[in-house]
């Protein structure tokens, strides 16, 4: 099928708009593909002469005409996200952050994050999904704990796959419709539903995301193996700490803005449910200190004292 051909788009758009009335979105494999530079380098002369218009411009807006709320999902690679995006898509499948979850340290995650938050909340975050090995089989246990508290507290949509909340350890193909017994692992599914139970509040939906800025002392380091940022709107406020690293962690996390100063807060942490009183102005300067076992983590909400 020639990407470049009037009448393809015309007949793709016919077919993707039946679809609309049918579910709630699709998922578009290879998006990049599409793109027109990118066909065109694929294809040479046989594709003809470049649109003016990009595939996907064309189509999703065409599509959406008839169901606004219609959502496009695209699989990318190439670093071409932020492309998909601008051509209309709602959400992008974010593998970097998943390949860095899986291979790199907290400083490689870290500068993941700095990106855009506008772009950040157009990703979806997932540590699996059908291409991926089974997390408990990609993570060794307790990253994996780590990485899921990660991948479901950051802006963006979020992708759970059938049965990872049971850790099932077989990856299979999408299209056999048989699948061999496994024991569901209890204690992981206890996890996960305090998670999901934790982050089913509104100002994770509709509040304000913010990186935080970690630091330590000169004789421990360990600090540079945090990650935290918190979620605030109005008088809520969620503070998430994890230590990605095999490693016990000491350090300070400095939450931003100017309003915990001269008050005294309650933290109640929503995943082990131990709680903590801090002092407001201690946590903005010299920061909130922390101490956390090898891939432990923090899910902390806060009340005035």
């Amino acid at each position: 099928m020639n990407a470049f051909h009037p009448g393809l788009r015309e007949d793709i758009i016919e077919t993707v708009t039946r679809i609309a009335g049918q579910c709630d979105g699709v998922r578009c494999d290879m998006a990049m593909l599409l793109i027109n530079d990118i066909f065109e380098r694929t294809w040479g002369k046989r594709a003809g002469p470049k649109p003016m218009l990009e595939y996907w411009e064309e189509l999703i807006p065409a599509v959406k005409r008839s169901n606004g709320e219609f959502i496009f999902i695209a699989e990318a690679y190439w670093d071409k996200e932020w492309a998909l995006q601008q051509q209309g898509f709602d959400y992008c499948y974010d593998k970097r952050l998943y390949d860095r979850l899986e291979h790199s340290d907290a400083h490689e995650v870290r500068l993941h994050l700095q990106a855009d938050p506008v772009y950040q909340s157009k990703m979806i975050r997932f540590i699996e999904n059908h291409d991926e090995p089974r997390h408990v089989v990609a993570f060794q246990p307790g990253k994996n704990r780590a990485a899921t508290v990660i991948s479901s507290t950051l802006p963006g949509a979020k992708l759970y796959h059938e049965g990872q909340f049971d850790g099932r350890k077989i990856k299979l193909p999408v299209f056999l419709c048989r699948r061999p017994d496994e024991p569901a692992d209890f204690e992981l599914r206890a996890f996960c539903q305090r998670l999901l139970r934790a982050i089913n509040h509104p100002v994770f939906h509709e509040g304000y995301w913010q990186l935080c800025s970690c630091c330590g002392w000169p004789d421990n380091n360990s600090f540079e193996n945090l990650l935290s940022w918190c979620w605030c709107d109005g008088d809520d406020r969620f503070l998430i700490v994890v230590n990605y690293s095999g490693k016990p962690v000491q350090g300070r996390v400095r939450l931003p803005g100017n309003d915990l100063r001269g008050r005294n807060w309650r933290l109640n942490d929503a995943l082990s449910e131990v709680t903590f009183e801090r002092n407001g102005d201690e946590m903005h300067d010299p920061g909130l200190y922390v101490s956390l076992a090898p891939w432990d983590c923090h899910f902390l909400r806060f009340y005035l004292v």
